[in-house]
């Protein structure tokens, strides 16, 4: 049978605040088991929570982002289960008026089509602490640092219908929430995580099928293959007549399989109630107009601007534009002198890749902007070749000043002489008859495959610094001569 998929997203989003969402515990990720977890944090009694407006003002910050209703009067909930890692035995989160309400998420997909997914809420919670299982023999070691650290949890309608639209929507994500500057979005580091909602329904239906929820995968690659091999494993149970289990699984990466994990809890199983140590949060339309004061340009008018301003296509804007950083990067060689397409060639070609080698932050990059655009400068104006500039490019990276200093130390200047270049052009020429003759008595496709033995010799005879350009026309010119 044909099934489609039919997939939602939760994604936990650690906020970029300097303390604790209810606590002035810090939240610097690498800290020695247990450094970052005070009173509050570890559920001592009578200790009480204070809300961090900080992390509100994130979470507005967010809902505008991505033009959500912001909740005017939001509340915080006991979230009721008992895990080693919850010390208090509950989770203050939001269930019955979260912060950030309905809105729509325009994702570029990768053919330039722009699709909406609708986000259901955003809230607020405490994120719980963790277990390390491979710390001790025989034994757990629960670490509390995380305990406490300010999450936004992001949570879709079933929009998805693809493991690409799901990670494109991912990346998007990213993108707009380190736009904003709320997360690094770290998921290594498990600053974004993401649950993934995920069952089948035959094709043309309506009706949704039983969902399992993958918890916590943590990049976009594990996201993809997680999809597919849950899209597989529900397809084979139900081709074969079963039903599929409502339940949480986990995704075993070695193995490219999802496992049990427990049934799935629904709401309540939780036994929510409106947590009684904290006020309810109003936020009024001075506040929110405050917030809106601060956005930043985000990445879908960004991506506008490159092709408008800078004349670029949609495929390079889109590469571009995601990593706040590599588009600033890009702005700042174009602002340093640097042709506007070539810069984006070298940034996504020769030095992406130098970087992706040497695995270099584009913010740690060796080759600044300005020396890049230095470069481009000078194989704009014909000093340099394109085989020469890579020269001159591993030079940069390698430290050795920026490109007017390289091209004289190394005397790497192309050979634009018209007089000189023609003298070597006769020279290859006169040098190699049986050639010329072969030439002279081809047809017009076999010219050029052989004009490129004579490009060739006087590339060698100048060591690689004559104008192609130029030596090309002035082949064809003295080689019809001889005819």
């Amino acid at each position: 049978m044909s099934w489609e998929t039919v997939i939602g997203l939760e994604v936990h989003l650690q906020l970029a605040t300097q303390s604790k969402i209810f606590s002035g515990s810090a939240t610097v990720f690498g800290a020695a088991p247990n450094e970052q977890a005070d009173a509050v944090d570890l559920g001592m009694p009578g200790m009480l929570p204070v809300l961090n407006e900080e992390a509100v003002r994130y979470a507005v910050k967010f809902g505008l982002g991505i033009g959500a209703r912001i909740g005017e009067r939001s509340v915080f909930d006991r979230k009721n289960y008992f895990y080693p890692d919850l010390p208090k035995g509950y989770q203050v989160s939001q269930f019955f008026a979260p912060i950030v309400c309905e809105g729509v998420f325009e994702v570029a997909l990768e053919d330039g089509t722009l699709y909406p997914i609708r986000i259901t809420r955003a809230h607020l919670e405490e994120d719980a602490g963790k277990s390390v299982h491979d710390a001790f023999s025989r034994e757990t070691g629960i670490d509390l640092n995380r305990a406490g650290t300010p999450l936004l949890e992001i949570v879709t309608e079933p929009d998805f219908r693809s493991a690409e639209q799901a990670v494109a929507y991912l990346k998007a994500l990213h993108s707009l929430v380190t736009y904003l500057g709320i997360s690094d979005g770290n998921m290594a580091e498990g600053s974004m995580r993401c649950d993934i909602n995920i069952s089948l329904r035959e094709k043309g239906s309506d009706a949704l099928g039983t969902r399992t929820e993958i918890k916590n995968v943590n990049s976009f690659r594990f996201v993809e293959r997680a999809i597919h091999s849950e899209y597989e494993r529900q397809a084979d149970i139900l081709d074969n007549g079963g039903s599929i289990t409502q339940e949480t699984r986990l995704y075993d990466a070695e193995q490219n399989v999802t496992r049990s994990m427990r049934s799935k809890e629904v709401a309540n199983d939780y036994r929510y109630f409106p947590e009684p140590d904290l006020l309810p949060i109003v936020i009024d339309a001075e506040y929110i107009e405050s917030v809106r004061a601060t956005l930043p340009e985000l990445p879908g008018a960004k991506r506008m601007r490159f092709t408008a301003e800078y004349g670029l296509n949609e495929y390079d804007a889109a590469l571009l534009v995601p990593n706040h950083s590599l588009a600033d990067y890009f702005e700042s060689v174009v602002t340093a002198g640097g042709a506007a397409k070539p810069a984006a060639n070298w940034i996504l070609g020769d030095l992406t890749a130098a970087l992706n080698r040497s695995e270099t932050d584009i913010t740690d990059s060796p080759v600044s902007a300005k020396q890049l655009a230095g470069l481009i400068v000078r194989i704009e104006d014909g000093t340099l070749s394109s085989k020469l500039a890579k020269q001159v490019f591993d030079a940069l990276w390698a430290g050795e000043g920026d490109a007017d200093q390289i091209i004289e130390a190394r005397g790497l200047k192309q050979v634009s002489d018209s007089g000189a270049l023609e003298s070597m052009v006769e020279a290859v020429i006169a040098a190699n008859p049986a050639q010329v003759a072969q030439y002279l008595a081809a047809d017009e496709a076999k010219q050029k495959k052989l004009s490129g033995f004579f490009v060739g010799q006087i590339m060698k005879a100048s060591k690689g610094q004559a104008n192609p350009q130029m030596v090309n026309e002035l082949l064809l010119l003295k080689l019809n001569d001889q005819s």
